[in-house]
């Protein structure tokens, strides 16, 4: 039987080549595009500009692979991956314009699911000039996004971006609004700065492993009938080792808004949504990682 094919833009990055060595070890035939080769070449790269229509059109085409077949899906992770690493208006159109150029290529293909790299940065907490608090706790996919950086806007802009075309052409789209992301070698560091709990208040401690990453990228893909959807993406725990109920009252004292209980070191950036949805589990906790 042949694999199934599966298109992953952003693969040579950090959280991407997780994200294509998951689908290659689940019997996927793997196609990276990116404008750099990964450092394990685990598949096919090809060298594109998502900018550019015509090249994502042309490196997604049914007969991209050496034959015809059409992709099953898209999972677009390139990006511009935060806010100041470039002019503002550099950032914005990078992200907004490869994101539709990505969702245009598949509707002109017939390509019917796409995922997409939203992110909890779309609530404005993360790179706000002065720190906000957020509405309410845990911050879940109703919270208002109030960004005023132009990665935050370009991620609600593509969110908005994806409902278009799902209204347009049917196409499933689902946009993960993904915490801080983490890979193995990540956590030891992390760790060893436990004692400052200011430095990661403006991602309220939230985190994904890369691994967890891939496979809600998996079951996105796999899962039909959803629609145009927006998902929370984090681990079920904080990024921290004191208890979250102690992180909210010494950083976030003025949040009177807290809508579960705030037991050991749950995450204030609530995956419940992702759970019901895809029947997805985060696997991997910082406290259990080498």
């Amino acid at each position: 039987m042949s694999q199934p094919r599966i298109i992953v833009t952003g693969g040579s990055g950090k959280a991407g080549k997780w994200i294509l060595k998951h689908f290659v070890d689940q019997g996927y035939e793997v196609i990276n595009l990116d404008i750099k080769a990964p450092s394990d070449p685990v598949c096919r790269t090809i060298i594109v500009d998502l900018n550019d229509l015509g090249q994502v059109q042309n490196a997604i085409s049914p007969f991209s692979g050496g034959e015809r077949k059409v992709p099953v899906g898209i999972v677009h992770f390139a990006a511009i991956p935060e806010a100041y690493l470039f002019p503002n208006e550099v950032c914005f159109r990078n992200n907004v314009m490869s994101t539709y150029n990505v969702l245009e290529a598949a509707a002109n293909l017939g390509i019917s699911k796409v995922v997409i790299a939203s992110s909890e940065s779309s609530y404005g907490i993360c790179f706000a000039t002065e720190f906000i608090n957020p509405h309410y706790v845990p911050i879940d996919e109703d919270h208002p996004q109030l960004p005023e950086d132009s990665y935050g806007l370009s991620k609600v802009v593509n969110e908005a971006t994806a409902a278009a075309f799902h209204r347009r052409t049917g196409m499933q789209v689902v946009s993960f609004r993904l915490g801080n992301i983490l890979v193995p070698e990540s956590y030891a560091a992390i760790r060893a700065n436990f004692d400052d709990t200011e430095s990661r208040k403006r991602i309220l401690w939230s985190y994904i492993d890369a691994r967890d990453v891939a496979m809600a990228c998996q079951l996105a893909i796999e899962k039909d009938g959803l629609g145009a959807e927006v998902l929370n993406l984090a681990a079920d725990d904080s990024s921290s080792d004191r208890p979250t109920s102690e992180l909210v009252a010494r950083h976030l004292p003025d949040v009177e808004d807290i809508r579960v209980p705030l037991e050991g070191r749950i995450s204030l950036l609530s995956n419940v949504r992702a759970k019901r949805i895809l029947g997805w589990e985060a696997k991997y906790h910082i406290l259990e990682q080498e």
